[in-house]
């Protein structure tokens, strides 16, 4: 599935730490399938940032949203279990995320939706008025919580392609092999390491090497 980001520069690496809190579904990278959405978020951001907006494309490998270590939730549409779930996250004052899980796909809370849920949460209007009165239309977000998340997404053009995430699985899988850990500890390890920052940046070249001699790389920076 082709997905989008919009926002006011070109998308490489994905840094949580520029993730914002209080968002639909919290704090995470979001990407959307519907283009013209895309633009919308991105030329918000542009003009916010006096920059001109820009739409990163990705590829996302929908099968993940059934992997086993995975821990994903999905809303079909607009209910009453998505409108709480928005208010858990907005109302959210905590540094740590208000969930556990690690991808999120459903609707977008725009800003017609996101007025009507502040009336909501102020008394103003009652739950069963705002699932009544709300305007369905196509909207859609997935995102994405957690490094581990982040397997199933790859830049659609550029250097950060399919095989740089063949060569994550494979070094993933290794480090589950070679010093049995399970999937969640293998891949923490290796995404939060100076091993994967080198490989995701193009200018060192790292990526040109083989999957050996970058696993190797990995045990010498982790001393195992």
């Amino acid at each position: 599935m082709k997905v989008y980001h919009g926002s006011y520069t070109a998308i490489e690496n994905i840094d949580f730490s520029f993730c914002l809190k209080n968002r639909d579904f919290g704090c995470g990278f979001y990407v959307t399938q519907l283009y013209e959405q895309a633009e919308t978020w991105a030329s918000r951001k542009g003009l916010r940032k006096k920059m001109q907006p820009v739409v990163t494309e990705f590829e996302f490998a929908e099968h993940y949203f059934n992997d086993q270590f995975l821990k994903v939730l999905r809303f079909t549409d607009y209910s009453e279990e998505w409108l709480d779930f928005i208010v858990l996250n907005r109302k959210n004052n905590s540094e740590k995320q208000a969930h556990d899980y690690d991808m999120i796909e459903g609707p977008v809370a725009d800003d017609k939706i996101a007025t009507r849920v502040d009336e909501y949460l102020d008394g103003i209007i009652s739950k069963e008025q705002f699932l009544t009165d709300l305007v369905r239309y196509p909207s859609h977000q997935i995102c994405f919580c957690t490094i581990q998340s982040l397997r199933a997404l790859s830049l659609a053009k550029g250097r950060i392609d399919s095989a740089m995430f063949h060569v994550d699985d494979e070094i993933v899988q290794s480090l589950m092999s070679d010093y049995g850990m399970s999937e969640l500890e293998a891949t923490d390890i290796y995404c939060t390491s100076n091993t994967y920052a080198k490989l995701a940046d193009e200018s060192t070249g790292l990526y040109q090497n083989s999957r050996q001699e970058i696993y190797d790389m990995l045990k010498r920076e982790l001393s195992i």
